[in-house]
């Protein structure tokens, strides 16, 4: 069965049968490595850390009561960076959970730690960085986010480390070009 068909059916489920949680909190959600997620390696595609990273956003997100929040304004979570660090790989049938936590916040994103964990052991650690649009157009500034969230961002700035990576994964604004030149 596709991943995200497979991941749609059980997010209903388990959002039905688990607590709430604070935006603050960590999340914790539980998946099995299917025999569509491996790669000609018989490993976990890296494709699917991705895609299973977006499933445990939207989990932490719905737990938390934001995503609610976020539809009545107007607004929408898309992902501006990310990156992934393997440790060790997941096999067909291997169960494992993504904790997924909101790290911090800056002026112009949401940065978040996910973690692949199997018997508390980190397999593998994404971060990410998210910017919230509007529906009809523009970016949600941070302060309005906190509002709607419920969250004052300013009392979780992010880590040096984290601002660092940020800046070095940067791309120029949309409204700028941007030419693929390899010199």
């Amino acid at each position: 069965m596709d991943i995200v068909l497979r991941a749609a059916r059980y997010l209903r489920i388990h959002r039905s049968t688990t607590p709430r949680l604070a935006p603050t909190d960590v999340g914790r959600i539980a998946f099995r490595v299917q025999l569509s997620d491996l790669d000609e390696l018989r490993h976990m595609n890296n494709g699917v850390y991705l895609s299973t990273m977006d499933l445990a956003r939207v989990d932490l997100i719905q737990r938390a009561g934001v995503w609610s929040r976020m539809r009545a304004h107007g607004m929408y979570a898309v992902v501006a960076s990310q990156t992934i660090s393997y440790r060790k790989s997941l096999t067909l049938w291997q169960r494992y959970e993504i904790e997924t936590r909101v790290v911090g916040y800056d002026e112009r994103a949401v940065y978040m730690e996910q973690r692949f964990v199997v018997g508390g052991e980190v397999y593998a650690r994404g971060v990410v960085a998210g910017r919230f649009l509007r529906r009809t157009g523009g970016v949600v500034s941070m302060a309005e986010l906190g509002e709607v969230i419920g969250v004052d961002v300013a009392a979780h700035p992010v880590p040096a480390w984290l601002q660092d990576w940020a800046r070095s994964v940067a791309l120029p604004s949309s409204r700028k070009p941007a030419p693929s030149d390899w010199t």
